[in-house]
């Protein structure tokens, strides 16, 4: 199952716990959707970084996609001649939401081949070309990426060993290598990618997440001053992987 699957299938029982508020939510969800089929980001503006937040949370909330619109905003972007790695992956993953026969297969193997122009000299991605080492999020969203339009990366074993370096001096992963102290967003993106690089898992990646739980939300690293909502989710889901995490989880419910 692809990363973009299991992020889905996991959002979408957020609706039993909004209850009566999911209306609400996609209310206000929908009242993003400009009239070109882009969803607006703070100023207002349509914005593919915002499209494939409103999209997926249509789809987490089971509601209609607006597929025709969506699909002229989309082709706007051609091939992603113009987009970084990160623009290049909301991209695909717009693409991936959309009906199969939205995207030309030419243009899938153009976004593709755009996607692993990112690849570092050590087998990793990163959004910078000039970059020595990959970055642990930026092999995720290559990841994602290729999931998205039907593929995986090529030469699996060479992303495993830029992973490797990025492993930090605590036990955790940072996205750049050497790092004393990792971080909670890119741990969650390195123990995502060890699952789909059939990577052996480390428990001790669980107790480095769950030891930065406080009152219920994640710090992002060891030194934050307070949790914050990325750091929560992601570390949430990174620790479903792992027996510890289930454990930790299975008390929270009760």
């Amino acid at each position: 199952m692809s990363v973009r699957r299991e992020t889905l299938q996991i959002a979408r029982l957020a609706p039993k716990l909004l209850g009566d508020s999911a209306d609400l939510v996609g209310q206000f969800i929908r009242g993003q959707l400009n009239a070109d089929g882009g969803f607006r980001n703070r100023a207002g503006d349509s914005d593919l970084y915002y499209t494939v937040f409103g999209l997926q949370a249509l789809l987490s909330l089971r509601l209609d996609l607006p597929v025709e619109s969506a699909t002229i905003y989309l082709r706007g972007f051609g091939a992603g001649e113009e987009l970084d790695l990160v623009h290049l992956s909301c991209l695909a993953r717009c693409w991936a939401m959309m009906p199969a026969s939205a995207l030309a297969p030419a243009n899938s193997d153009a976004i593709i081949a755009r996607v692993e122009s990112y690849r570092t000299d050590d087998g990793g991605y990163h959004a910078s070309r000039d970059a020595a080492h990959g970055s642990a999020y930026h092999a995720f969203l290559a990841m994602g990426a290729y999931q998205d339009l039907g593929a995986m990366p090529p030469y699996p074993d060479r992303v495993r060993a830029s992973l490797a370096e990025l492993q930090s001096a605590d036990g955790a992963f940072a996205n750049d290598p050497g790092r004393p102290r990792g971080s909670t967003p890119a741990t969650a993106a390195a123990v995502t990618l060890i699952r789909h690089l059939d990577m052996p898992a480390a428990p001790a990646l669980a107790d480095w997440l769950l030891a930065r739980c406080h009152e219920g939300g994640f710090f992002a690293s060891p030194d934050a001053p307070v949790p914050d909502l990325l750091s929560t989710a992601t570390a949430l889901h990174a620790l479903k992987y792992t027996f510890y995490g289930l454990l930790a989880l299975g008390h929270l419910a009760v």
